[in-house]
């Protein structure tokens, strides 16, 4: 079965993503240079599965050990249990953008433990980062809960999850019930979802089931790389059930908006799109073209080439800005 994210970054200049890397080590903005923050390096034993053991719920996958950093504001000495924020990248893996998420959440008091699921798996490159999919996101959100939840410093009634692109399917879909019964801890769970430009393409069994906890969504409605249109469906779906739901929309924002290398807008005219493919869960963890009922192997007709990415500042502060906003109120802090 061909992993959804692979088809969205086989073709994508591997070039390009080196620069943004090397380029997003100089892009150090601090929200408050008073803010005082002690760092914390975690591993977390995690497993990796196939989208068929995911979904049919089979976590005998192989073993893996993936880490992450937790940034912990406040006076050196302080002992106070924060709130936290689990933040998941996209295929890029960790850089300077999510340095900058980090610095803003901190200076309001909020931990952030800003994920790796990639070096420990020995996915370097961006498809091999793909080939892990959203589904893997999911798992490693759910052990990094658990750790945290663990954490003295850290209230483990106040952690959220916050994902980007390929990430942002964890920010999403760990609000599923079904998901969260299956590899969730059984002792916590996450206070709140939030979800940057995150796919949701993919229609799965019973997903308008969640565990009750807000969700926010953030999108550029210009996104070719992953279209908003899905989106849109799933959260009407999801307010018709009950959910704490809303959608951002920004008319001008292409993909990774709140990545300010990318202040000039960069075309990949190769990099394959899933944008008008239309998916859905079948029978024993399949995943299906909805439109011909046949499984999607990655040679779909739906599958299209040709997108966009680019920094929009006016949609990324109004995103900060949000966030901050939902975060004070659902944690809160005063």
């Amino acid at each position: 079965m061909m992993n959804v994210a692979v088809v969205r970054s086989r073709f994508v200049g591997a070039t390009a993503w080196a620069i943004m890397l090397s380029a997003c080590a100089l892009q150090t903005q601090s929200a408050s240079a008073e803010t005082f923050v002690r760092t914390q390096i975690h591993s977390i034993p995690t497993v990796t599965l196939t989208p068929k053991q995911f979904l049919t719920g089979d976590q005998n996958g192989k073993p893996a050990v993936v880490a992450g950093a937790l940034r912990i504001p406040g006076p050196p000495a302080a002992i106070d249990k924060l709130p936290a924020v689990i933040l998941v990248p996209g295929v890029g893996g960790p850089d300077a953008s999510h340095d900058r998420w980090a610095e803003e959440l901190n200076s309001i008091g909020i931990a952030v433990f800003i994920l790796d699921p990639y070096a420990g798996r020995g996915a370097f490159s961006i498809n091999e980062r793909a080939q892990l999919g959203q589904r893997t996101m999911i798992v490693d959100s759910y052990r990094a809960l658990a750790l945290l939840a663990e954490n003295p410093l850290v209230d483990p009634a106040r952690i959220a999850v916050m994902g980007f692109s390929l990430g942002g399917g964890a920010g999403l879909y760990s609000s599923n019930e079904r998901f969260r019964k299956i590899y969730g801890p059984s002792t916590t769970q996450f206070a709140a979802h939030i979800a940057l430009y995150s796919g949701c393409d993919l229609i799965y069994h019973d997903d308008t089931k969640t565990t009750g906890k807000p969700i926010r969504l953030f999108h550029g409605a210009a996104d070719d790389w992953v279209s908003i249109v899905p989106c849109r469906s799933y959260v009407e779906r999801l307010k018709k059930a009950g959910a704490d739901v809303t959608l951002t929309e920004f008319a001008d924002a292409y993909h990774a908006y709140d990545v300010s290398y990318f202040a000039t807008p960069v075309t990949l005219p190769n990099a394959p799109t899933i944008r008008n493919c239309s998916l859905e869960e079948g029978e024993n963890g399949e995943i299906l073209d909805s439109k011909t009922g046949k499984p999607f192997d990655g040679q779909n007709p739906c599958i299209e080439k040709g997108v966009h990415i680019g920094y929009n500042d006016a949609a990324y502060q109004a995103t900060l800005k949000a966030a901050k906003d939902f975060m004070r109120a659902t944690f809160n802090i005063k």
